[in-house]
């Protein structure tokens, strides 16, 4: 399996000329709202998504409509607005395995516009066997019981990555955890989810020593803890494997964030490239405090100088070197305003 290396994206959605080199462990993605982090998630996980199971050997184009799920699947409202009358917008991705994909289409473009040019070059790339999971902001397990049937039949506006994710904690258990380090990280989870995930049916619950509890009577935070020991179990997150995380630190305890941290190390240890996006300063603090001497952790930062301006990006392996970083910005203003209250009071 490969790990993906570099994006290059131009006049695609927000970004009007971006170019992104990727860490082998973790990457993380901050910046304020409407910067693209997770749009970048989902064109990397589109991508990875066309190289196995039923979406091996599509086109990126649609698989970008199937997870951006833009209006009448126009895969030119993906296009940076405005934009010029025959500026096109070009996608590039790259693995170490030195395979590339190339993307190119017109605002207004037709089908065979894009067969001619998409993947030009690059015919290995359904080769690459980029095994990958996608975890949304939105917790879906709650939600799952009827959904896989219901998506099948109908048309329901939905993002596949929401459909992708139920699909994956559906599968069966394996055997045995590929080593000692991932039995450790199974049992940790298992410990702050206070028992193990089972399913009846399409129905997720959790059973501890109080009873079996159905996922829609738990807090969200514990569902999404329960979801990544899912999919450590049955082998989506095995060494090799690719995680894209949307705010993981969405409805979850800040208690809990430091676990979260060192199970996101640990498995880039394994060989699982990490790819998530956060608005939290103890996520980002959590990952500076836990990161080993060997450990590789990318920290992106997306940003505009001026409201008006293309979003542009710094991306550093030091901690103390991010710039802009809007998350600590924050945190540091809200310190100095507590401060100067204090002083007032006195």
């Amino acid at each position: 399996m490969g790990k993906i290396t570099r994006l290059e994206l131009e006049n695609f959605t927000c970004f009007e000329k971006l170019g992104l080199e990727f860490s082998e462990g973790v990457n993380v993605l901050i910046g304020v709202n409407g910067t693209g982090k997770t749009h970048i998630l989902k064109v990397l996980y589109a991508a990875c998504a066309i190289t196995v199971g039923e979406d091996r050997g599509k086109y990126l184009s649609t698989e970008l409509c199937s997870i951006f799920n833009p209006f009448v699947n126009g895969l030119g409202r993906l296009s940076r607005r405005p934009i010029e009358q025959g500026q096109e917008t070009k996608i590039k991705i790259c693995t170490d395995n030195g395979v590339t994909l190339d993307l190119l289409f017109l605002p207004r473009s037709d089908d065979y516009y894009l067969k001619e040019h998409e993947e030009k070059g690059s015919p290995k790339w359904s080769e690459e066997s980029l095994e990958s999971v996608y975890i949304p902001v939105k917790e879906m397990l709650a939600h799952a019981p009827g959904f896989i049937s219901l998506n099948h039949k109908r048309e329901i506006s939905f993002e596949e990555v929401y459909v992708n994710v139920i699909t994956q904690a559906y599968l069966p258990k394996l055997r045995k955890l590929p080593n000692l380090e991932y039995e450790k990280i199974f049992r940790e989870l298992g410990k702050a989810i206070n028992g193990e995930v089972i399913l009846k049916g399409e129905h997720f619950f959790l059973k501890n020593e109080q009873g079996e509890f159905e996922f829609s009577l738990l807090a969200e935070g514990v569902r999404k803890l329960a979801l990544i020991w899912l999919l450590i179990q049955n082998g989506s997150l095995n060494p090799g494997a690719i995680l894209f995380w949307d705010e993981p630190e969405a409805n979850l305890n800040p208690s809990l964030l430091g676990l979260v941290v060192e199970t996101l190390l640990e498995l880039q240890r394994q060989g699982v490239q990490i790819f998530l996006t956060t608005h939290n300063y103890v996520l980002l603090k959590e990952f500076d405090l836990g990161k080993r001497k060997d450990d590789a952790v990318r920290y992106i930062s997306l940003f505009r100088e001026n409201d008006s301006d293309p979003v542009t990006s710094h991306s550093t392996d030091e901690y103390l070197a991010i710039n802009p970083n809007a998350i600590a910005g924050t945190f540091d203003d809200l310190y100095d305003r507590e401060i100067k209250r204090s002083l007032a009071g006195n």
